[in-house]
């Protein structure tokens, strides 16, 4: 840029008898744009000067001085450095408004995706990322002022050394600060607006904890007042049963025949049975829900962990195609035992009178154990909402418990690393199918 004059002032001395002054400063000018262009406001103006004076002393009689004999040179001379200076400060003025229009939009298009993008537990740290990432600065961090204390909310990049070279209020107690190189005045202005999408963000994601919170606790007052109607229903029915039938032995006034003291009996023994059933799914239900559960993956063979599943369930009540040459299951033996009773429980529910209940296993990439009954069968609509814990579809009999059994299931199954699906059972009737990993896969 800096030879561009001189160079064309020794490309235009041989020929410069054959041309017009006018047209040695043209080929200045065009000299002097291109400089103006590339360097700014100063290097055009200088150049402009240099060019005129090159002009002068090259071109101009008499050569070789800075003395111009014709009117008409000086003219020419004087114009030409009034449209250089000219054109070199409107191309400054130009350039300046198009890289004003560049960053504009940039700003425009960084805040419109951060303002628009739905609020997430890493919208906050997306803002720092974007302001460390667009100046340069190697800490930035959401300040909360508390009392007298400011509190990090959020940051990004390495620990703060020192003092932040720059701090700008986001919001009332809020405030955006950054370790780096110092910011110009219009930088100054991007950061204000960044620092009220931090604000924002922060706020968004202060009222989805607090939503998120909300659902909690709705969903535990939900489950307190399925469990008081449990309690009120559920545990009373098998209570009021074994009283029952406990008071009829002890009347001193009848005599009952061993048949109907063997009935009295067996009533107190199923109904202490439902109880227990009942108390361990709400013993189970708890632990799910606290996140307390312990599970313990190991080999399993799915025929042995069936049978023991299966241990008090009447023989002609389910039919077996379990081969014993599966390969090995990983699952915790335990849970996957309660699962396979609870399903087993399920469909015998809903199973009708005398038809057994259909249990496959097979293997083929995963473990798989079908439990299908041939019931009502639940619509597509409903499968989902009958995994809910409390809830019995169409709760129209009285006898079908807690409604926790299937809820239960899902989740022993998924926290055992499987997974429980539900399907129709040809010819009518609900399929539940457990999925399992292989201990070779």
């Amino acid at each position: 840029m800096v030879a561009g004059l001189p160079a064309l002032t020794v490309a235009l001395l041989p020929v410069r008898d054959g041309l017009a002054l006018e047209s040695v400063l043209l080929l200045y000018l065009l000299a002097v744009v291109l400089i103006a262009v590339i360097g700014g406001l100063l290097p055009g103006v200088t150049a402009a000067f240099a060019a005129v004076l090159l002009a002068n002393f090259f071109f101009t009689t008499p050569y070789h001085t800075l003395v111009v004999d014709q009117r008409d040179s000086i003219i020419a001379l004087f114009v030409f450095v009034l449209v250089a200076v000219t054109v070199s400060v409107t191309v400054e003025v130009a350039t300046r408004y198009r890289i004003a229009a560049v960053r504009s939009r940039s700003e425009a298009e960084v805040l419109s995706r951060l303002t628009t993008e739905p609020v997430t537990d890493d919208s906050l740290t997306a803002v720092l990322e974007e302001v460390r990432d667009s100046f340069g600065m190697e800490s930035v961090a959401l300040l909360e002022r508390r009392g007298d204390v400011d509190h990090v909310a959020a940051y990004v990049g390495r620990p703060f050394h020192g003092r932040p070279v720059i701090a700008v209020p986001a919001r009332d107690g809020l405030r955006l600060v950054a370790e780096g190189p110092e910011l110009f005045a219009e930088d100054r202005k991007l950061l204000t607006r960044l620092a009220a999408a931090a604000a924002r963000a922060w706020e968004g994601q202060q009222l989805a904890g607090e939503a998120a919170q909300a659902r909690q606790l709705a969903e535990i007052d939900r489950v307190r007042a399925a469990l008081l109607a449990a309690v009120g229903h559920d545990l009373r029915t098998p209570l009021s049963g074994i009283k029952a039938a406990v008071s009829s032995l002890r009347q001193q006034d009848v005599q009952w025949s061993p048949a109907e003291h063997e009935e009295l009996l067996a009533t107190i023994e199923e109904s202490a049975d439902r109880l227990d059933d009942l108390i361990a799914n709400l013993l189970a239900m708890s632990r799910l829900q606290a996140g307390a559960l312990s599970v313990d993956n190991r080999a399993v063979v799915l025929q042995e962990v069936v049978a023991r599943a299966l241990v008090g369930v009447p023989a002609d009540a389910v039919v077996l195609d379990v081969p014993d040459d599966l390969p090995l299951a990983l699952a915790d033996p335990g849970l996957l035992e309660r699962v396979i009773a609870n399903l087993v429980d399920n469909a015998r529910r809903f199973s009708p009178s005398g038809v057994p209940v259909r249990i496959t296993a097979w293997a083929d990439g995963s473990a798989h154990l079908s439990i299908a009954d041939s019931g009502p069968g639940v619509p597509d609509a409903d499968r989902e909402r009958m995994f809910t814990p409390f809830q019995r579809l169409g709760d129209q009999r009285s006898d079908t418990g807690v409604g926790l059994g299937l809820a239960i299931a899902r989740g022993f199954s998924e926290a055992i690393g499987g997974s429980l699906t539900p399907s129709s059972t040809p010819g009518g009737g609900l399929t539940m199918t457990v999925r399992l990993p292989l201990m070779d896969g």
